[in-house]
């Protein structure tokens, strides 16, 4: 088994506006440099095999200031991406909710399978896509330590699975900006074993 910390990157202007990040991509601001220096403390002190992230500049530049303190080369992945918001990336919460209501009440009904229009991704293939690439890296690295900067939602599925917890409530386990948390992961390469209800 692989030990995997989890670090969600730092934030963004778009964090405190409360807009739709996805896979758009908006800088850290300064709380959130600030915020991956201090995440780069707190992993101080172990020894880690690998440091993974986003090839999204939130979670790549989190990363590099993690890797900078650590002497780790960041490997940037694209299957660590956020969740594909469609058309409501950088949205406020609000106006979706005004703009889109048929469509807002769609995700109220089925938060697991609904896909915002413009090519968005559900919980359900979030899950699809991060757990097999978590698995992936696991295997290159067996009864170690590595780290992985992702995002909210991504890192959401994760903790489902590590934590035997119901897809439905990824979104619960949104970590907070910049705050490294370990779990031990098992791989299931034989089967994604997908049990969202």
């Amino acid at each position: 088994m692989t030990r995997l910390w989890l670090v969600r990157h730092g934030q963004t202007d778009w964090n405190l506006q409360g807009r739709y990040q996805g896979q758009t991509d908006p800088p850290l601001n300064a709380t959130g440099v600030q915020q991956a220096e201090l995440a780069a403390q707190m992993l101080c002190g172990r020894k880690y095999a690998a440091l993974y992230s986003s090839d999204l500049q939130r979670a790549r530049v989190t990363a590099e200031i993690i890797g900078r303190q650590l002497g780790l080369e960041v490997i940037a992945d694209q299957r660590l991406r956020e969740v594909n918001l469609g058309a409501w990336e950088g949205m406020l919460v609000g106006d979706t909710q005004a703009q889109y209501p048929e469509e807002w009440e769609a995700r109220q009904r089925d938060r697991l399978r609904f896909r915002v229009p413009g090519g968005g991704e559900s919980v359900i293939d979030v899950a699809e896509r991060m757990w097999p690439a978590i698995d992936d890296l696991a295997s290159r690295h067996p009864d170690q330590d590595i780290i992985v900067v992702s995002h909210g939602l991504a890192l959401a599925t994760i903790l489902c699975r590590a934590q035997d917890v119901p897809l439905a409530s990824a979104r619960e386990l949104i970590p907070d900006n910049a705050q490294p948390h370990c779990i031990v992961w098992e791989v299931r390469t034989a089967e994604l074993s997908l049990q969202p209800e």
